[in-house]
């Protein structure tokens, strides 16, 4: 038997319950994993809550690091004993567990160089920040960018990536502490959004004249301000939702606020090739490998506390990464 937090009906954090489940064994196009680390991110309570549906009673979280423990005999990408990570959506829902099945696919190979801990903390993040930086937009070096959330886990490796490009990076935080550790990461200039207008300030900085691209993970909240704080033909990345979703708006707004674009990746369509999927990973790994980006992991709980994790989650009491350690 394994332990996993699963949920009966939606709801808040007191909806997580820790139970025993049963695991079998893999099969076909499975394998089972013994996890080590798991990953918490904003996204689980949208699943918690019911905003991303799914039938209940469910399994919660979508990454994980871990040790292959058995295969069916179709898998050929994977072999007993890898060190492997992985994060998804649907397809790999279930990663608050001490063991279980999953499909082969999503799973990727793990370098020795790379702790089973900072996997779990950056797989999700990393990949984000990876199709951030080398898809969404033909970055040159001196451009500016504002980076939202800066001291969240994937801002703070944004922030790094764009560093080692060249950008300046304007970040924005909610506390002093945050502001420190953006700082730390790479960020030029911090904005302290409970104190400070964001696009008065952006403007400020800028001379006038604007970002070149906007990643706002918060939403509803920051939209208006984010558009305002982009250049002309400037680029609005829009990443989350962490305030709640974005009202409805004409789109002539884009227009009349300088021919700006506008849109909404996920991460499952920038990761859905497995060749693509690879080349980011690796980019990824190289750059954690070798130092040039770090990844913090500033809250570690037990799976038994998922509970008091959701709560600190969803309060924005965190910094950096989270994860469960098993």
């Amino acid at each position: 038997m394994a332990k996993a937090v699963r949920f009966h009906h939606t709801g808040g954090p007191e909806v997580l319950r820790y139970e025993e489940v049963e695991v079998g064994e893999p099969g076909p196009g499975q394998v089972r994993l013994r996890h080590v680390a798991v990953g918490l991110n904003y996204a689980d309570i949208y699943f918690r809550s019911g905003t991303y549906s799914v039938p209940l009673p469910s399994g919660l979280g979508v990454e994980a690091a871990g040790y292959v423990t058995a295969v069916a005999d179709d898998v050929q990408n994977v072999a007993v004993g890898d060190r492997v990570t992985y994060t998804g959506f649907l397809n790999t829902l279930g990663a608050y567990s001490t063991e279980r099945l999953i499909p082969a696919a999503p799973l990727i190979k793990l370098p020795e160089s790379i702790a089973f801990e900072t996997a779990a903390a950056m797989t999700m993040r990393g990949l984000t920040a990876a199709y951030l930086m080398r898809r969404i937009y033909p970055f040159k070096h001196g451009e500016a960018i504002l980076l939202h959330a800066a001291a969240g886990g994937v801002g703070l490796i944004v922030a790094q990536w764009a560093k080692l490009l060249g950008l300046t990076v304007i970040g924005t935080v909610s506390t002093d502490a945050k502001a420190d550790l953006a700082r730390a990461r790479g960020c030029d200039y911090v904005i302290n959004y409970s104190r400070e207008d964001v696009a008065t300030r952006v403007r400020c900085l800028t001379g006038g004249r604007g970002v070149d691209v906007v990643f706002d993970s918060v939403g509803r909240d920051t939209f208006m301000g984010s558009l305002d704080s982009l250049k002309r033909r400037g680029l609005m990345v829009c990443v989350g939702t962490a305030s709640g979703t974005i009202p409805p708006f004409d789109p002539q707004l884009l227009a009349m606020k300088g021919s700006l674009f506008l849109t909404r990746p996920a991460l499952a369509d920038y990761i859905a090739d497995p060749i693509e999927k690879s080349l980011l990973a690796h980019q990824l790994f190289d750059h954690v490998g070798s130092g040039s980006i770090k990844v913090d992991i500033n809250q570690h709980y037990v799976l038994e506390d998922a509970v008091a994790a959701h709560r600190d989650l969803q309060s924005r009491k965190t910094l950096g990464s989270s994860i469960f350690v098993l």
